[in-house]
């Protein structure tokens, strides 16, 4: 490994999230969410760190045939169901449990050769407007569902728009309940911030994903400073470069920056092509020596520019944070006008990752 640009993952931390989301929902299972290749972590690599789950919710078949191969024999949860009907004959050997949210599933469903029923997830649109049935179908969908030889337990489940905001599921969960109205069933209602904002959305199942590696649901690390999550995953590099600037000198493609005054930078092995945001504005926070500093002119592909005035002792070799424990993943997404799980997702291939 000659680029000193490594990403490393926290399997502690990851333990540490899972307990807190069991804190935060005490009488729900937990469906750890594990899609994007668990967020971009590597599910092969971290999935066993999560072995106290209740089940794992994904979008892949293979990435659930990877985990039925690794010896998990727990519930696993396909969120989007299958996407073509010859897939129901994997789903049926794997013993998956399907969202349902179109009428050609139902249909596929109902019409499938299979060796036991399997469980449905029935998925309600209560105002995302992405995946779902519409509300008012809900009984008469529920009662043909019973009625159906392949569908074994049938849970009730929906996705919140707007769970960050104090009262974001006011409406949805107004929606779900009326809807309902009659039915007996179990309900997988909660994503990660309504795990941690609301409640009275826990119902039978959670869904949390981004909490679980360290992040926050709202884009602000300081809405979740106080719940005891920790950061997963860290990018770190080191220094490979040093360049004084003369007042007036520009740094980076463009000449974005321009020091106002004598100013000493370094060059950090780090940039787009590895996951790093380039649209990231000079000033993005970035962590050199020990110290907290700055980033100077545009991300190159392979490399970034860092203010080293605050940073002294810091030459050839330094240790860098790009993002991680000092310098939260949310911190450094807002400053590029995205969010957290983008840029976990976005880890390129080619950085090496280690799991501590």
């Amino acid at each position: 490994m000659s680029r000193p640009l490594v990403a490393r993952i926290d399997l502690s931390a990851l333990r540490n999230n899972l307990a807190v989301v069991r804190r935060a929902a005490p009488h729900a299972r937990i469906w750890s969410v594990v899609k994007a290749n668990a967020y971009g972590h590597g599910l092969d690599r971290v999935w066993s760190a999560l072995n106290q789950t209740d089940g794992f919710a994904m979008l892949n078949i293979e990435e659930a045939i990877l985990l039925r191969e690794r010896g998990w024999k727990g519930p696993v949860l396909m969120m989007e169901g299958f996407f073509h009907s010859d897939e129901l004959s994997i789903f049926d050997r794997y013993r998956l449990t399907t969202a349902l949210h179109s009428n050609w599933q139902l249909k596929a469903l109902e019409a499938a050769k299979l060796s036991a029923p399997i469980d449905v997830y029935l998925k309600i649109n209560s105002g995302m407007n992405r995946l779902g049935f519409a509300p008012g179908t809900l009984t008469t969908l529920w009662q043909k569902l019973q009625n159906m030889t392949n569908v074994g337990d049938m849970t009730l489940m929906t996705h919140f728009a707007d769970a960050e905001s104090p009262d974001g599921i006011t409406a949805p969960l107004h929606c779900i309940n009326q809807a309902a109205e009659g039915i007996d069933c179990p309900r997988s209602l909660a994503n990660s911030a309504a795990t941690l904002w609301h409640p009275e959305t826990h119902y039978q199942w959670v869904r949390p994903g981004i909490i679980l590696y360290g992040a926050s649901p709202s884009g602000q690390w300081q809405d979740v400073a106080t719940t005891g999550i920790q950061p997963v995953m860290s990018l770190e590099s080191e220094i490979i470069g040093i360049q004084q600037l003369q007042s007036g000198s520009r740094v980076g493609y463009g000449g974005r920056f321009s020091a106002a005054e004598p100013l000493r930078i370094g060059i950090v092995a780090g940039g787009y092509a590895d996951g790093y945001p380039r649209l990231a504005p000079d000033g993005t926070p970035i962590w050199v020596d020990g110290v907290r500093t700055r980033t100077l002119g545009k991300i190159s592909m392979d490399m970034l520019a860092v203010d080293l005035t605050p940073c002294e002792h810091a030459g050839i070799g330094s240790r860098v944070e790009l993002w991680g424990k000092q310098i939260k993943i949310d911190d450094v997404a807002g400053q590029a006008g995205t969010v957290g799980y983008e840029l976990m997702c976005a880890l390129a291939p080619r950085v090496p990752v280690m799991t501590d």
